[in-house]
């Protein structure tokens, strides 16, 4: 009789055939994770070697040394460049989680006219690359007098036609009924979403966050062309400009790019948890 799944051929948990599923297994994460990590390991080991040379990768440099970080922070403004591209990451991910929550709410859960055609409009501006859209944003915030200003930095990025999309999915997915027993209740439709949708869509809001922090912490067209003056530099501007100035030196080019990708990293892992169950719970219904 059987008893559960592992009963069933094809989920032995023992046994050669067992094994060698499970070894492989475990060797092709083992491999996949080591390519992922080699590029940040070599930039690493890069910024902490005396005397770096290009193409040559170490698995522990000879001698460890912190210099070329001591070095990068009294040669330039990199404070000034951190501090650019926080409030640049931080208040796309902002505005972002804010606007594009609400959308993906009233896509989702409120009736109003041509909804569906609506919808289909924002879902065809993601069809548009966006190369095409630089030149006339560029001379919008130009007449705006919006070039080399926060404003000009991080207005274009307040919202996303994928983010609505995801929100709009995961919001799909819960049912209405807890909507309506909350207007029973005596709530509004935003005290609806707010009280009761808000907090149940916290994978989903996480993946967008993280997913705007990222595009917002490695752009490099906008910043490059918007900010005009070193002061508004983020720091993937300011690692190409530092390439440039110190073509033969790759411990202070490895410097910054390791303190790049340092605040991605630690962002996803402060949000994992919920990034992971945002990926497997929003799907794609509707």
């Amino acid at each position: 009789m059987v008893r559960s799944n592992y009963d069933y051929p094809g989920y032995e948990r023992s046994g050669p055939v067992y094994w060698a599923k499970k070894t492989t297994l475990y060797a092709g994460v083992i491999f996949g994770a080591l390519l992922m990590i080699a590029p940040f390991y070599w930039t690493v080991t890069t910024a902490l070697s005396a005397n770096p040379s290009v193409g040559i990768v170490t698995i522990l440099p000879e001698t460890i040394t912190f210099e070329h970080f001591r070095a990068l922070f009294a040669e330039n403004p990199v404070e000034r460049w951190f501090f650019n591209a926080i409030v640049f990451a931080g208040a796309v991910t902002l505005f972002n989680v804010a606007f594009d929550t609400l959308a993906g709410y009233a896509f989702a859960k409120l009736d109003f006219f041509a909804r569906e055609k609506v919808f289909l409009l924002f879902i065809g501006t993601m069809m548009i690359p966006g190369m095409v859209t630089l030149i006339p944003v560029y001379i919008i915030l130009a007449e705006l007098g919006w070039v080399n200003t926060y404003r000009g930095l991080i207005v274009p990025f307040i919202a996303s036609p994928f983010g609505i999309f995801l929100l709009r999915q995961y919001f799909l997915g819960l049912p209405d009924s807890l909507g309506e027993a909350a207007r029973i209740d005596g709530c509004n439709k935003f005290q609806a979403f707010y009280h009761i949708y808000l907090p149940l869509a916290k994978p989903a809001v996480a993946t967008l966050g993280i997913f705007a922090f990222m595009g917002a912490w490695n752009n490099f067209e906008w910043p490059l062309i918007i900010a005009t003056s070193q002061e508004l530099y983020t720091l993937p501007v300011a690692l190409f400009l530092v390439q440039g100035q110190y073509t033969q030196n790759w411990g202070l080019v490895m410097a910054t790019a390791a303190i790049m990708v340092l605040p991605v990293i630690l962002a996803f892992l402060s949000a994992q948890q919920y990034f992971i169950r945002g990926m497997t719970l929003s799907g794609m219904k509707g």
